[in-house]
This record gives C-alpha cells, structure tokens and sequence, in this order.
C-alpha cells in the first residue's frame, strides 16, 4: 500500500520558543515589530536564529484578524512607464519592508476612473495605508478613507493648503525647481529659451516657473505643449520649434522622456548640443546620466521622497492618534549640471 505523503507543518511561534529558550510572548512580541530595545542582545539572536533555522513565515492573516491591520499599503503612480515612478515606488517598497509591511502598485496611466480604484481598496480593507500621485481625486474624495482610519498621503508639485481631513501631503516646490532651472540658463547667457510640456504631467507648477522667471529677466515667455508629457512630446515639439525662422538657444522640457525626444531630434537634424542649443530636464532619470551629451537636469531624490512618504504614512497608521491634523513636509531639489547645457 502506498504510503500518503507527510505534509511538513507550519512552524509556530511556540516552535521559536522552545528552541530559543524563551516565553512563547517574548517571541511574539520581538517577530511582531515591537520595540526590542528592552530585551538583550543574545536573547534577540536566539530567537531570530531560531526563526531562521525553523523556516517560520508570519502568518498575515491571523496577524490581521488580531490587529485589524493588513500590513500592506496602496502605492499610486500615474505612468509605471517613466522611469521617475519606479524609482519613487522602490524607495516605498524599501521603507515600508523596513516595518514589516507589503506594498502594492497601482498604475493609473492618469485615469480618473483608476485613481478611484483605490479608494475601493481602502474601503474593502484591502490597504491601511494610501500613497500616491493623483491628478483628478481631491481631498473630500478621500474622507470616507480617513473616517475609517486608513491614512493617506499625496505627493505634491506644490504645498496645499491644510484642510480638514488629515490628508498628509509631501512635496518638492516644482515652481521653484523650475525657476531654478530657467536661471541656470539665463546665467550661462540664454536669452531665448523655449519651454516644452505636454499633457498628464505636473507641467502647470513647472511653467508657471519658467515664464515667472524670464518675465523677471525682462524676456518674453515662449511655451510649446505637445501632446503627451513623454519622449514622443519631446519629439513634436522639437520639430515644431526646428521648423521656425528664428529658433532659440535654449530648450527646458519639462521632464526627462521629453528631453530626450528633444535631443533625438536635435542629433538627427545635426544640431550641436550645447554649442547650436542646450537641453534642460527635469527629474534627473537614470538615463540622463548615460545620453549623449549627458542631460543638465533637476533631481528630485525620488528614491528619498518614497521612503519619506512611507515613513510619515506609517507614522500616521501606527503612532498618532486619530484625527491628527495633516502634516505638509517639502523635499529638497537640486540643479543637476551636465554637458547638454
């Protein structure tokens, strides 16, 4: 007769105990992310060697029914495709891992109807925690989230207003980055630079920058907008520009893909740069460092802007009382100088 197969059991946290020596509660309360400041050095490795030697996994379910939480949170991005997002989504995954928590992505390609989706996940009790870039929620649309205690914070292009929910808000002042970025190229002696955007973008606070700063310099403001805040924008807008009578010296894209498309059309029609005309990005992709010339940029730190959104969701999740007013945090930038301008 054949035998049936022996199923290997689940190691438990009574199984740690007994092989580390210790109560079954000073294990539970070391592998559940309490604070293990209190209990020695040794007594922490022999339960964490022992939870190692035995294969232990939490179980999230269970911990879930005990602690209402499901140790995941909800992070939003608008287009996965550029390479800004993946970068802000790792500094997330990389914080929130840190605390014992999974992270799922949400691709919402700038879509209202997907940007809702989310709320049904807080509501469902899928999440405890919201992240994100949103371009069409506003804040009252987030209440029925907060009055259930799942916390929620935005990634901003500019600090908004406090209101009444306890919506926390973390941004870079992409006014002032850009007004930074125009005056890198006015000092290098530019004096007609165009700007390019596209559509889905944070383009409004980034032009509202630039024509700011050359109307101050006594300049006239030259905008062109594409059709889409990528490459392909960059491209269009490059040869519309290409095709005029009087062209200028300088081109400030509003974000890296168009910079590049910029620059794919500049190499094409044999244009120099920086000596013919100069390129300005925005958000200091990885790509920018390898393109040729390598891109002058503005860096948002978005690795560090994920893991600061993380922490203060966290923070808001498990340290401060309900109803805690909203928090506003601005994040640094920096003027990246490379050979392209």
């Amino acid at each position: 007769m054949d035998k049936k197969p022996v199923l290997a059991r689940r190691a438990t946290q009574r199984d740690i105990a007994r092989l580390a020596n210790v109560s079954q509660t000073t294990v539970s309360l070391i592998l559940g992310n309490s604070t293990t400041q209190s209990f020695p050095g040794e007594t922490l490795e022999r339960v964490f060697n022992a939870a190692r030697e035995l294969g232990y996994v939490p179980n999230r379910l269970a911990q879930a029914l005990k602690t209402h939480r499901t140790m995941t949170l909800a992070c939003v991005v608008p287009d996965i495709g550029n390479p800004f997002y993946p970068t802000l989504v790792r500094g997330v995954q990389l914080a929130a891992e840190g605390e014992g928590y999974d992270v799922i992505v949400l691709n919402t390609h700038s879509d209202a109807e997907r940007e809702k989706r989310v709320l049904q996940w807080g509501m469902q009790g899928r999440v405890d925690g919201i992240v994100g870039v949103f371009f069409s929620l506003r804040a009252q649309d987030f209440e029925p989230l907060t009055r259930a205690g799942i916390g929620v914070l935005r990634i901003e292009t500019a600090a908004k207003k406090r209101g009444p929910l306890p919506i926390d808000n973390l941004f870079v002042d992409n006014k002032a980055a850009a007004t930074a970025a125009t005056r890198y190229l006015l000092e290098r002696g530019h004096s007609r630079i165009t700007m390019v955007t596209g559509a889905g973008g944070p383009q409004d606070s980034r032009a509202m920058g630039y024509e700011r700063t050359m109307r101050e310099a006594g300049l006239a403001p030259d905008i062109v907008v594409s059709t889409n805040f990528d490459e392909d924008g960059g491209a269009r807008a490059a040869r519309d520009i290409l095709a005029r009578s009087s062209r200028p010296s300088a081109i400030f894209a509003a974000n890296d893909l168009m910079a590049i498309g910029v620059m794919q059309v500049l190499r094409e029609a044999n244009v120099r740069m920086p000596d013919d005309m100069a390129v300005m990005g925005f958000d200091d992709i990885f790509a920018a460092r390898v393109l040729t010339p390598s891109l002058t940029t503005v860096n948002q730190f978005q690795n560090v802007l994920g893991q600061v959104a993380a922490h203060m969701i966290l923070q808001r999740i498990s340290d401060l009382p309900p109803g805690t007013p909203a928090r506003h945090r601005e994040m640094p930038f920096e003027v990246v100088s490379r050979a392209s301008a």
